[in-house]
């Protein structure tokens, strides 16, 4: 996308001193998890059953590398990133899954869990990943060229989690967000046409938790929110100064080391000016009350009971629905009160919402349609293609179930459109 100054953007880049205007109405965005990151995907007329076979595989790609990152679809393309040979690589394809190109952008992490993390953030023309290594790199979406790339650790001064970083880019306007997980460079907003630094925000001075930010819009300020080892963040996107914090009190401070206590994968959610999170390594499932202006947030309810890490979470209908990982299953809590309403043991997993019903991805390999009034299994099947662990997020696009496992992405038709 070509950069222009319209007279509009004039006062405001003079006022607040940030380069270009940071509303993103014109930009169209395709990201981790969906259009807000909500895990919730617009697709009707889906099949309300599958065969007992499961839904028609119409497509496998392989040789895609190792990871768990999901792909990122778009109405022309499908970008996902994968590791060979200590390697990490952005990969393009077309919707009849022909292949375009392939970048390197660096190592990847393979001290444990080894591959790609990330989900591929594509706003307009551009292209953000990030490398379990903290390599954020920006690729032209058409031909797969490097416009830029900054590291984590070398560039930002930031600190390696013990399972590497995890963050999928966000964008506003002419910003990205990363989480170096410096005790100073917490998090920090780049240029993202350039990677010039526009402001560093010293949070709490705890590593990344793993998590990819949501974005909060109001009247008077815009928020990016996220996790880190410990605390739950809420910055002004233009200034980079820290709003509030919300601190995981599970682990005493004497306690806090890697691996104890934080790991905070999933994506918040915002909602009639509540923040909603599950953080199943620090307080469980949380209601917050954000105040009007951004400033402040108060605490309505916890339940420490549910204890998903990274499983993601959706709302719906005035219900959370939620996996737990002790119990391995899936239930759905009021949102008023955070009270359980229903469980059913399914086995831990990751989920979505499309077509008034959820797609429910379990960690031993089934891959379930079920019934969010009841939480019963309508209809399942196994993913039998793939390595190691079943811990990637499904994705729905134009009628087409993708789900990765390992090296292999498969496509399967859940619109009944295969003849």
């Amino acid at each position: 996308m070509t950069q222009k100054f319209h007279l509009s953007c004039l006062l405001p880049l003079l006022i607040i001193l940030v380069v270009g205007p940071l509303s993103s109405t014109a930009q169209i965005t395709t990201q981790w998890r969906g259009a807000e990151r909500h895990g919730i995907y617009p697709d009707e007329n889906l099949l309300g059953s599958w065969p007992p076979e499961g839904p028609p595989l119409i497509r496998v790609y392989e040789n895609i590398g190792n990871g768990y990152g999901s792909p990122t679809v778009t109405d022309n393309m499908l970008f996902i990133t994968g590791e060979t040979d200590s390697t990490a690589y952005l990969m393009a394809y077309d919707p009849e899954g022909n292949f375009l190109w392939k970048s390197g952008f660096g190592l990847e992490w393979v001290v444990n869990y080894e591959g790609s993390r990330c989900a591929p953030t594509v706003v307009d023309d551009l292209i953000y990943v990030t490398s379990g290594l903290g390599n954020l790199t920006c690729f032209d979406r058409t031909t797969g060229q490097q416009r830029w790339s900054k590291e984590m650790v070398q560039n930002l001064q930031g600190i390696a989690p013990l399972f590497g970083f995890a963050e999928a880019p966000l964008v506003h306007g002419n910003l990205v967000f990363a989480t170096p997980g410096g005790p100073d460079t917490n998090v920090v907003a780049l240029d993202r046409f350039t990677g010039e630094i526009k402001w560093v925000c010293s949070g709490n001075g705890e590593v990344s938790g793993y998590n990819s930010p949501i974005l909060i819009k109001l009247p008077k300020r815009d928020i990016v929110v996220l996790f880190t080892a410990y605390s739950f963040l809420g910055i002004d996107t233009r200034t980079g100064k820290l709003l509030w914090s919300h601190d995981q009190v599970n682990i005493p401070l004497s306690e806090r080391k890697p691996g104890n206590g934080d790991t905070h994968s999933n994506s918040a959610w915002y909602q009639d000016g509540y923040i909603y999170y599950i953080a199943g390594d620090g307080n469980g499932a949380v209601k917050l009350e954000l105040l009007d202006d951004g400033t402040k947030i108060g605490q309505v309810w916890r339940n420490k009971e549910i204890d998903n890490y990274m499983s993601g979470f959706v709302i719906q209908n005035d219900k959370i629905y939620s996996c737990t990982s002790s119990g391995k299953s899936l239930v759905s809590l009021d949102t008023e009160t955070g009270e359980i309403l229903k469980s059913q043991k399914i086995g831990t997993g990751s989920l979505i919402w499309a077509n008034n019903n959820i797609y429910y991805y379990t960690q031993d390999g089934k891959v379930c349609l079920i019934n969010p009034e009841t939480l019963e299994v309508i209809s399942s099947m196994k993913v039998d293609k793939g390595t190691k662990e079943h811990f990637s997020h499904p994705v729905i696009h134009n009628g087409i179930l993708y789900v990765r496992h390992g090296n292999i992405l498969m496509a399967y038709d859940v619109a009944g459109n295969t003849r």
